[in-house]
């Protein structure tokens, strides 16, 4: 089964995980220039690095819907610079899963496939997509919806150890950002993590370095540009988070569901 996943920041690439792993081919798409914090849990970094493995899964970064063909058939994810999602026509995939997380719906159609699910905020099962995941934290957190949207965007993260707002690292100013701590390392409330000229970007809370942006990313004042996990558990930083498992369960629970109404699946597609 081929499955087009829309977004390959880290809950996308947790989502693609337990799609590869129940045996299905997957293909993401990002944008050119991808700000996804979590670098070491997220097959975005292909983009950069041309390849990129999180838990022993690797993605591959591809040229075109044919060498997407190629690189699944080979047994790797295969990632391709498509933010407008173009090559789903091309690949005429069994599924398509929007999981770039922008809170509203940026083109995904239920028409784009057998089986269409929508990640997040913005998607209204019916409408534009058989089914949506909830991704709020929570009781119903990857929860499969078929008769009503996810919960709407609320600005604040979830509650970690204690913490909401207080984990983020935010930029301090417009410019180029620089890191000056890494991912997995232990920081202290008040520590300075990062810089964006001459203007620090400081810790709030003592705890792990999960997430930060690559050295030379552009940024703006106020965007998110790392995070800080107050559990202190190093190991956490470099596997996929529970929020992206729980998610990922919801969507393949999801195609699995469609599918069973009828969907036609093109089981010979990528078979070598």
């Amino acid at each position: 089964m081929l499955i087009v996943v829309k977004g390959a920041g880290d809950l996308a690439t947790g989502i693609a995980s337990r799609l590869f792993r129940a045996g299905c081919s997957v293909v993401m798409t990002e944008t050119a220039q991808p700000t996804t914090v979590r670098c070491t849990v997220a097959f975005s970094q292909a983009v950069y690095r041309k390849a990129a493995e999180v838990e022993g899964i690797t993605a591959v970064l591809v040229q075109s819907p044919q060498e997407a063909l190629d690189c699944v058939r080979s047994g790797k994810v295969a990632v391709l610079v498509d933010p407008a999602g173009a090559c789903v026509s091309a690949l005429k995939p069994d599924g398509v899963v929007d999981a770039i997380l922008a809170k509203k719906n940026l083109g995904t159609a239920l028409t784009d496939a057998p089986a269409v699910v929508g990640v997040g905020p913005g998607f209204a099962p019916g409408v534009d997509c058989h089914a949506a995941v909830e991704t709020q934290r929570g009781h119903d957190l990857g929860r499969v919806l078929w008769d009503r949207s996810p919960a709407p965007n609320t600005g604040i993260p979830g509650d970690i150890g204690g913490y909401t707002t207080e984990r983020l690292l935010r930029a301090p100013a417009e410019g180029t950002f620089v890191p000056l701590a890494a991912i997995g390392d232990t920081v202290e409330a008040g520590q300075t993590v990062g810089r964006v000229g001459d203007a620090p970007m400081k810790a709030q809370i003592t705890g792990v370095v999960r997430g930060l942006l690559p050295e030379g990313t552009p940024v703006f004042a106020g965007m998110k540009a790392g995070d800080v996990d107050p559990r202190c558990r190093r190991e956490h930083c470099f596997s996929v988070s529970d929020k992206a498992r729980a998610v990922g369960g919801g969507v393949l629970e999801a195609l699995m569901c469609q599918w069973s109404k009828g969907g036609e699946i093109q089981w010979h597609r990528t078979s070598n």
